[in-house]
């Protein structure tokens, strides 16, 4: 008779001892070739790209303002050298600041030296020329070209669109003039005015002038907010960077502590959350106590049905015996899970511990953030460049824009340079042909979205690169401490560096073929927030429901890919597998030790977490006192405009300075762990099989007697 074949266990099979098993396998191959093969070509590709959009974009366009013509503003060697700021000819065709800055206001945009300080229309120059000349000298420096004399009627100068009807005071920001608003005694004023002529026999005020220029003056207010942050910045620049390296000095002394202080700090705060339910308990029983005998305080929330005032829910007895009802199957909860999983909280602990050994044993570990962060930033740098030059590639394109609106021709191409000597002008009066943005007819230019894409894309794949460069590094370097006998004896030379080597050399295939994985989903959640932006009005509840549902999910499969990642990187930096043996491996082994998985998780995040605060809240408060300068004894803090400004900088700098550190720590944790899980399926603690963990985690495990080793506590 034929065996029976035994099926499959979908846990995996555990691993048996190994006698050749010392660590990291040193003799291995390079894996995932074919994903190797396409990173290299896409990364070839993105250089192209690079290179395509260098010759053909043009970075001036975003750093100078472009008049009606295609112009640059203030561009050195053309004759609007000196002429650095636009001017628009009428303000009122304007509808919004974004509608300026953007360059599709309706009305003609030129390039001039200053913007004006004073009230002046056409029709006062006339009247004025006679008897002074140097008015119209001021007010023809805003007309497209120089006109000698004033002797054009008002309708001829609208006609041939030469110079605006009417200039007001005005102040330049973001190299445009925007009118000089300001506000006295509760009223708007333009120029200390609040009525005056629009040149076309108008008389406005300030109110219609701010809603045809719309928010303005907030912006007005953001440049001189913009200069007090300067001034605070470059007043504190020194205190912010003695600041971060006190949180970088914390940090290192925190992971060193927490060999002494990780069990301690568990069972302080689980003591505190039992307290906290507790007090709850308490609180909800002397509310329900009270309530007795009162009025209505026995109806129940049925009774009441839905209500919009929440107070009315807190009068009845009922709602509170409910929350304390909750709150005690909460606290049972929390206590039994202390008790049953007591041994597996005490391994995680003393996982932690053994975190802050490996890392005092392996310091270059630390400095690996800084090696990510400038992986980081050239991509970051690269990405944005590129995308500066191909939205700014092509040749400039104009369009015609009606102020009313009503013109059929509108939103079409035209020729700046003859548009007034053709049909269009007259069929449309008031219409202008204006430059709108830059762009072509060739298979490059129609393809800039694309490329946009493309770009994006590449760079999303490329930071999930670095971070799984590093996770594999450090998971390399921590498994070579691990699986180290005697420690620190028999911890190899240079592991950081080593095991960036075997990652860079071996598995830069599998690192490819991971963060491709996420960067295919994180693209995809991008296009699922554009096309939400895009339909938001044109939905039903039903595509909201199902779009929200994908949103859901694929944040989901998101976490999910990235937590399965990080293990096969480890798997990969210990044995030098393909990525999806790895990921299978390490989902196997995770598998078969789910309540640890679970424990160690938690454990882990409380204490980085309770660690992030700690940095970041001894920085801030510091921080806090030196700039609100209630340090006098000790200190003189420094005179600032705002002091939030400095101090959310210090702030949010310590956090990721404290993110930094943990992350190499989390890492540690990781590979430490699924080292641990290792060593407890090939070995059984005896003289033939020596387990590689410390004394105290098998005493804790309570298996056969550990070979005595010489290992430094």
């Amino acid at each position: 008779m034929a065996k029976k074949r035994r099926p499959p266990n979908i846990k995996g099979e555990p691993r048996t001892f190994d006698p050749n098993f010392k660590g990291p396998v040193v003799n291995r191959s390079c894996t995932d070739v074919l994903c190797f093969i396409i990173f290299i070509l896409f990364i070839i590709g993105y250089i192209i790209l690079g290179l395509i959009a260098w010759v053909n974009g043009d970075p001036r366009r975003v750093a100078y303002p472009t008049d009606s013509q295609g112009h640059f503003c203030g561009q050195k060697g053309t004759p609007n050298e000196n002429k650095s700021i636009l001017f628009y000819f009428n303000l009122f065709s304007c509808t919004s600041p974004s509608v300026m800055v953007n360059l599709q206001c309706p009305t003609t945009q030129i390039c001039v030296s200053k913007c004006p300080e004073k009230f002046l229309t056409y029709l006062e120059t006339q009247l004025l020329y006679k008897k002074d000349k140097n008015s119209w000298t001021y007010y023809s420096q805003f007309c497209k070209t120089p006109i000698p004399k004033s002797d054009r009627t008002l309708s001829q100068i609208l006609m041939d669109d030469n110079c605006p009807a009417a200039i007001f005071p005005s102040k330049p920001f973001l190299q445009r003039c925007f009118p000089d608003f300001s506000t006295k005694n509760g009223t708007l004023t333009v120029g200390n005015k609040t009525m005056f002529e629009d040149g076309k026999g108008k008389t406005r005020n300030a109110g219609e002038l701010r809603a045809a220029a719309n928010h303005i003056n907030k912006i007005l207010d953001a440049k001189s907010l913009g200069m007090k942050l300067f001034e605070d910045y470059a007043t504190t620049w020194y205190w912010i960077l003695m600041g971060l390296i006190i949180a970088m000095l914390l940090s290192w002394i925190f992971l060193i502590l927490l060999r002494f202080t990780a069990g301690f700090l568990f069972w302080v705060f689980m003591s505190g959350v039992i307290g906290v339910i507790g007090y709850g308990i308490w609180h909800c029983y002397k509310e329900y106590n009270n309530l007795r005998g009162q009025e209505n305080s026995h109806l129940t929330i049925y009774d009441i049905g839905i209500q919009t005032d929440i107070s009315m829910y807190l009068q009845l007895r009922q709602t509170w015996l409910a929350f304390m009802i909750i709150l005690c199957i909460l606290e049972a909860l929390v206590i039994l899970m202390l008790i049953f999983l007591r041994n597996r909280i005490r391994i995680s602990i003393a996982l932690l511990k053994e975190g802050s050994k490996a890392i005092r044993y392996v310091p270059t570990t630390l400095i690996y953030p800084v090696l990510t962060f400038i992986f980081l930033s050239i991509c970051i740098c690269y990405w944005a460049v590129i995308a500066v030059y191909l939205a700014t590639s092509g040749v400039p394109i104009y369009k015609i824009i009606a102020p009313a609106g009503q013109c059929e021709h509108e939103n079409k191409t035209c020729d700046p340079e003859i548009f007034n000597t053709t049909e269009i002008s007259k069929a449309c009066p008031g219409a202008q042909c204006i430059f709108a943005f830059y762009g072509g007819k060739s298979v490059y230019h129609q393809n800039i979205p694309t490329l946009q894409t493309f770009n994006l894309f590449v760079f999303l794949w490329l930071i999930n690169f670095v971070f799984a460069l590093g996770q594999c590094t450090l998971a390399g370097a921590f498994a070579s401490y691990y699986w180290a006998l005697e420690k620190p004896e028999d911890i190899p030379p240079y592991p950081l560096f080593t095991a960036f080597g075997r990652a860079i050399r071996y598995h830069t295939g599998s690192l490819a073929f991971g963060s491709l994985i996420l960067a295919l989903i994180q693209m995809f959640r991008i296009v699922l927030e554009y096309l939400d932006k895009r339909l938001k009005e044109s939905q039903n509840n039903i595509s909201k429901f199902l779009q929200c549902c994908l949103k859901c999910c694929f944040w989901c499969l998101e976490k999910a890919v990235k937590f399965l990642n990080r293990n096969a990187y480890v798997m990969i930096a210990i044995y030098g597998k393909n990525f999806c043996r790895s990921a299978k491996d390490a989902f196997n082994l995770l598998i078969r030790n789910v309540l640890k998985v679970a424990v160690m998780d938690k454990v882990t995040d409380f204490v980085l977490i309770l660690g992030k605060i700690l940095v970041t809240g001894c920085i801030g408060v510091l921080a806090f006192l030196l700039f609100t300068e209630r340090l006098p004894i000790l200190i003189e803090g420094p005179s600032l405009n705002y002091y939030w400004v400095p101090l959310l900088t210090v702030v949010i700098g310590s956090y990721l300075i404290a993110h930094g550190f943990f992350s190499v720590y989390a890492m540690c944790i990781d590979t430490l762990f699924i080292c641990f899980c290792e060593d407890l399926e090939r070995n059984d603690g005896s003289t033939e099989k020596p387990y590689f963990i410390t004394p105290t985690l098998h005493g804790i495990l309570n298996k056969k007697q550990l070979v005595p080793q010489k290992q430094k506590e």
